[in-house]
């Protein structure tokens, strides 16, 4: 079956201009929801009763981010790139959310796109024909959303699976008795340092030491291996060594979750550096150990104003950390390694479940606005 074609800019009713809320003025309770280009339906609340858009339903179509919601309560506007889109009276609210969702509209990276959307082209069969492809539509839809529900649910227990198995194997510790001692017994900590004005010291040269910025370490990957920059070698005066078996600590992202160094550099004075004492810990069963509840606990009590900000170094000494002996902490790295990198298959598995599931939905939304919906 064919239907008529027509632009997504002459579908368009004109809304009147309001303003929006800046994300920096984003509440977390207030009466009206905010509704911006992010993924999350609501990013927040505002009081603000003048801004709010009362003639719903209508569609937000993010700008730069190419997310459709639909809102059908009162909202106010949030952020820049957010595009409140109103049907004609001639389309079903929801037959045109759908009916936007199933377009390709590619990405240009942060650039904006509603120019793009609004010269796209859109079937539109009668109102009764729209509602009854979107009654259909959405019993599908249902299965499909429930399907997600439950790999979204399995992706959750998938992540539990490695915080619960070290939450056993430092229980089992405390039972055997293992020592408990401070994190400054077991390892030098010292803070890096920062040769001024850093643009002077930049080099693209063989010779220039690895400069470890906080965009060189990501909260997915415990290992730092490369860097995206290089300082002149005679910068080390100013800023400290950090070697192959180093922990690095930041006071301005993840604060108490530790990077293991796998190359060597030169760190400024956002990082702390943590020196194992490797006849006494394993750099391994030390990152392991930053994880426990306990060490967790008392690192929280730690992350106060201050303390944050200029990573008190005699205050990060006295994180406590249960020790048993080297050889006991080589079977406990295998054991949590084993169960790692199952953990990884198991999400690689479900991401691309998931990724199956979405390719599913998009091809039923372009086969409903095809004509071949049955």
């Amino acid at each position: 079956m064919t239907y008529p074609i027509k632009k997504v800019s002459d579908c368009l009713e004109k809304l009147p201009k309001k303003g929006g809320v800046p994300k920096k003025e984003y509440k977390r309770e207030g009466k009206f929801p905010v509704i911006d280009q992010g993924q999350n339906f609501i990013s927040g609340y505002t009081d603000s009763e003048r801004l709010v858009y009362s003639d719903i339903p209508v569609i937000i179509f993010g700008d730069h981010t190419r997310a459709f919601k639909y809102a059908d309560l009162p909202f106010v506007v949030g952020a820049d790139g957010t595009q409140v889109l109103k049907p004609t009276a001639d389309i079903f609210p929801k037959y045109f959310y759908y009916v936007l969702k199933s377009l390709d509209i590619k990405s240009r990276g942060y650039a904006r796109h509603f120019k793009i959307l609004k010269e796209k082209e859109i079937p539109l069969p009668s109102l009764a024909e729209q509602k009854k492809i979107v009654a259909k539509l959405e019993k599908v839809l249902a299965k499909m959303h429930e399907a997600k529900k439950l790999r979204a649910q399995a992706q959750e227990a998938t992540n539990q699976l490695l915080p619960a198995e070290l939450h056993k194997v430092f229980e089992e510790g405390k039972k055997e008795g293992w020592e408990e001692k401070q994190l400054g017994e077991i390892s030098e900590i010292a803070r890096g340092g920062s040769p001024r004005p850093i643009s002077a010291y930049i080099t693209d040269k063989p010779s220039g030491i690895n400069w470890i910025k906080i965009g060189d370490a990501t909260r997915s990957n415990k290992y730092i291996t490369n860097t995206r920059q290089k300082i002149k070698p005679e910068g080390l005066k100013k800023s400290r060594q950090v070697g192959d078996g180093d922990l690095l600590l930041s006071n301005s992202m993840s604060f108490g979750h530790p990077y293991i160094m796998k190359t060597t550099g030169a760190i400024h004075d956002g990082w702390l550096v943590i020196k194992p004492d490797h006849k006494k810990v394993d750099e391994e069963y030390l990152y392991q150990a930053f994880g426990t509840p306990q060490t967790i606990s008392f690192i929280e009590g730690l992350a106060g104003g201050a303390v944050v900000k200029n990573l008190n170094i005699d205050r990060v000494k006295t994180i406590p950390i249960l020790l048993p002996p080297l050889t006991e902490q080589k079977k406990i790295i295998a054991r949590l390694d084993s169960i790692s990198e199952k953990v990884k298959a198991l999400r690689e598995r479900q991401q691309a479940q998931l990724k199956d599931l979405e390719a599913l939905e998009q091809s039923i939304l372009s086969k409903a606005f095809a004509g071949e919906f049955v």
